[in-house]
């Protein structure tokens, strides 16, 4: 049987499928292939790796005759039209849990370098234009005491919330159903009593309907004037005109993006302004993190196809 795997991941998972006896062909190269290209590697795999910037619509889905299965390679799988799926009979899983740490710790990343000019501050060291110290040089904010917002508190937003426990602050924290204890002293909110009371705000919820422009320009004006928002969802979460509106007639502080609402295009305005930190969708990025990823969603495969059994992270079973 044979696995397509249309980008280039760590050997991990395309080692332990040869291993199994599958056939393996892996895309060598960097380059994220077209919709056409796509179809076309598809048209005799039984089983596929993708990553989440490759969508599987209903001609993708329809012309992959031979496909019982779809591993995302990420936790994430907006990109999966799971009814085409389900009517297919094609499974679906992710790789939840292994990127909790990794996401969080560089939500907390992001929150620094926004708050402490550290993008700023590095680019203006390496312009030759530090003259030494002085006592308003790259004023930033305080962390300790301060009060953090997590909207969406499901594994990785938990996660960020025990990492502020660290600097002492206040956790409020909006989801579809209060949490009680799973962060001892998070506090539940809802989203508006949430955005006007935090300093900073952190948004880890999945894109849906629902949260399509959940933070836009109404909810942007309710939010301190020196508050910092970091968005590691998905981009569509957030309305980018109006966050570039909000940065640029100082509604907030600043904001840290992970993800952008039409990625990889990433708007000239918000490369432009010094009080937003841009990063190339990296929530996931270390070795072992990503290590474990193809590890994981080969064993989705190798567990459905070659032993016949429903896998782990099982995202759609259409049986």
């Amino acid at each position: 049987m044979k696995v397509v795997i249309p980008r280039k991941i760590p050997e991990t998972g395309p080692e332990l499928l040869r291993a199994a006896g599958f056939e393996v062909v892996m895309i060598d190269s960097d380059d994220p292939v077209t919709k056409e290209e796509l179809i076309e590697l598809l048209r005799d795999a039984d089983a596929t790796i993708p990553l989440l910037s490759m969508k599987f619509d209903k001609e993708t889905l329809e012309k992959a005759k031979r496909l019982k299965i779809i591993a995302n390679y990420a936790v994430g799988y907006d990109n999966i039209d799971l009814e085409v799926a389900r009517e297919r009979k094609i499974v679906v899983t992710n790789t939840p849990d292994v990127l909790t740490d990794a996401t969080a710790d560089l939500t907390w990343a992001l929150l620094l370098a926004v708050a402490r000019h550290v993008v700023e501050a590095d680019r203006f060291v390496r312009e030759r234009k530090f003259r030494g110290w002085g006592p308003f040089l790259f004023l930033g904010q305080d962390f300790v005491r301060r009060t953090i917002g997590i909207v969406g508190f499901g594994r990785i937003g938990q996660a960020v919330a025990r990492r502020a426990k660290g600097f002492d602050m206040r956790i409020l924290y909006y989801s579809r159903t209060p949490k009680p204890e799973v962060v001892p002293g998070a506090e539940f909110s809802e989203l508006d009593e949430l955005l006007k009371k935090s300093d900073f705000v952190t948004l880890h919820t999945p894109l849906t309907q629902e949260t399509y422009h959940m933070i836009g320009e109404r909810e942007l004006k309710m939010m301190k004037s020196n508050a910092i928002l970091v968005n590691m969802a998905r981009g569509p979460v957030v309305d980018e005109k109006a966050l570039i509106r909000a940065l640029k007639e100082g509604w907030i502080y600043g904001a840290g993006l992970d993800v952008y609402e039409r990625e990889p295009e990433v708007p000239d305005e918000l490369k432009e302004l010094e009080n937003v930190v841009l990063l190339p969708h990296i929530g996931s990025a270390t070795y072992w993190t990503r290590n474990t990823m193809s590890k994981m969603a080969a064993e989705a495969i190798v567990r459905f196809l070659k032993y016949g059994e429903k896998p782990e992270n099982t995202v759609l079973w259409p049986f």
